[in-house]
């Protein structure tokens, strides 16, 4: 790992993604930590307290934004307008032939769907600044805005410009980050969040509980345990047996090839953790324009926690693992490639029964793959109801999903990389 790592800043090129990466996401934390103008900052902490509960729907949104909300800097709306962007147009390609096309119109199709993607993202990020400031100033929070310099429509447009000009900035982040660093930014930016929480809820879960020395110390070792299982089955893989018939190229006959079809096991990645995640805290987002309405309040707190949140858990993650996995695998595809190659599965024909083979053994792996991801997800919030341990409920199973998933993603990149420049990668 260390002789990678070494390696890897040796390649300018690489060393350059590297460093904009590191930088980008130390500009995000800084900016996670830098306070709205005209938000009486002194008191919003213990106002958040008092209104979250610890436990409730805006602790989970706190959480994905890194801290950010909890101290209302200048990214308090967190990745979240652009994911459920994303959700929204993933969601529409699959119902709207329009958008289909322009996505199988190659790079320039693309272009045109991430530029609608960013028009969403500001239109949301602008009805959740516009929540935040009701919630900001209702009964709920109780903070004084009475001593400000300036007319209260003022300050509400501050408030508003400052969280919605944060949103775009995160959005840009992570698209540079995509672009010019290593690694999905999205992920990455989610990834930062978590982690920087580690230390508070290491603190809080010694020190709060009764047991806390010896919980905590059972809840490390079992996340020590869990995290190789995760990399085991996100590396695994069905190889799916390819036979090439004998052909000529140029003056040359070359002989029959026997290689494989990798699908792998998990083929959607952290995808369905991360759009379950955004569905079910949306209520969560919503419930932040009625702060003093107790149902809406209640509706949220039963979406995103409790035994509701569990059992759409299990169906959101299981359900997008199969949309996604049909969005960037498709077996029609696969097969008419195959066919144009001269290769062939053998014992089947080529063609529509090479394509319905594949698409009953990405089926078939499918299933098992979705249903451990969910499984992870939820028994740790199962367990953090019966024990309120903070270290669970901030590196339950979705954080450690995420956390996993995107560090792998991250891992293979800088492998693919190395290769590329004639050096040693990380997996021998």
């Amino acid at each position: 790992m260390l002789k990678g790592i070494a390696n890897a800043f040796r390649v300018k090129e690489l060393r350059t993604k590297i460093l904009i990466t590191l930088g980008i996401l130390v500009l995000y934390r800084f900016g996670a930590y830098l306070p709205v103008p005209g938000i009486p900052f002194r008191g919003m902490l213990n106002a958040y307290e008092t209104a979250a509960a610890g436990t409730g729907p805006l602790a989970v949104l706190n959480l994905f934004s890194g801290g950010a909300l909890s101290r209302v800097s200048v990214f308090a709306l967190g990745i979240m307008p652009y994911i459920t962007a994303q959700i929204i147009f993933q969601m529409m390609q699959a119902v709207i032939p329009s958008l289909q096309a322009l996505a199988q119109e190659g790079e320039s199709g693309q272009r045109k769907i991430t530029q609608y993607t960013r028009y969403l993202t500001i239109v949301l990020a602008l009805i959740n600044a516009i929540g935040y400031l009701f919630l900001f100033k209702s009964s709920a929070y109780g903070l004084d805005f009475s001593g400000l310099p300036f007319p209260g429509w003022i300050e509400d447009i501050i408030i508003v410009g400052t969280l919605l000009t944060g949103a775009i900035i995160i959005m840009w982040l992570g698209e540079v980050m995509t672009q010019r660093g290593i690694g999905n930014g999205m992920s990455l930016i989610i990834f930062a969040n978590i982690m920087s929480g580690l230390p508070v809820a290491l603190i809080q879960s010694v020190t709060t509980a009764d047991n806390g020395p010896v919980i905590t110390v059972i809840t490390v070792l079992v996340i020590l345990i869990i995290i190789p299982i995760i990399v085991y089955i996100e590396r695994g893989q069905r190889r799916i047996p390819i036979q090439y018939a004998k052909r000529v190229v140029g003056r040359r006959i070359m002989g029959a090839q026997a290689t494989y079809l990798p699908i792998k096991v998990n083929t959607a990645g952290v995808v369905p953790i991360i759009f379950a995640s955004a569905i079910l805290y949306f209520p969560a987002q919503i419930s932040v324009f009625f702060p003093d309405v107790q149902w809406i309040q209640s509706f949220a707190g039963a979406i995103t926690s409790g035994w509701v949140n569990w059992l759409l858990s299990v169906l959101l993650i299981v359900f997008f693992a199969y949309f996604y996995t049909s969005m960037v695998f498709n077996p029609e595809e696969t097969a008419d490639q195959l066919r144009k190659a001269g290769g062939f599965i053998p014992g089947v024909r080529p063609g529509a029964a090479t394509a319905a083979y594949i698409k009953n053994v990405l089926n078939h792996i499918t299933l098992p793959g979705a249903v451990f991801m969910a499984i992870i997800a939820v028994v740790p919030s199962i367990v953090f109801t019966f024990t309120n341990n903070s270290l669970i409920q901030s590196f339950g199973g979705t954080s450690i999903l995420i956390m996993v998933g995107v560090a792998m993603d991250t891992i293979s990149q800088l492998e693919s990389q190395l290769k590329m420049h004639n050096y040693e990668g990380f997996f021998k």
